[in-house]
């Protein structure tokens, strides 16, 4: 998380940093990259800490795969013919395939 909070202090801040505790690791500001102070650091840590909490939701909510997806939608609209005729081409298309490839 110390160098998150560094890179959105400075996007562009090119740094080595040895350890993982803000109080007790090293830096080692490269190619003229103006060194950020630990106090700073700290401050972005926390708001780079509050946004990752904030996003919770975004990390738990996980999708099936497209691939499932579509075959979800294949079978419903196997099951319904109002469906298969609304969507013709794509039912059409899947169930060729389905058909000339079938599950052994």
């Amino acid at each position: 998380m110390i160098i998150k909070a560094i890179l959105k202090i400075n996007p562009s801040a090119e740094v080595t940093v040895r350890g993982s505790d803000i109080n007790t690791c090293t830096f080692e500001w490269l190619n003229g990259t103006t060194p950020i102070s630990k106090a700073d650091i700290e401050a972005k840590m926390v708001e780079v800490q509050a946004e990752y909490d904030a996003n919770q939701y975004q990390r738990d909510r996980v999708y099936p795969s497209i691939g499932d997806q579509l075959d979800m939608l294949w079978h419903t609209m196997d099951k319904d013919m109002e469906l298969q005729h609304k969507f013709y081409d794509f039912y059409q298309t899947i169930k060729k395939v389905k058909v000339s490839h079938p599950k052994k």
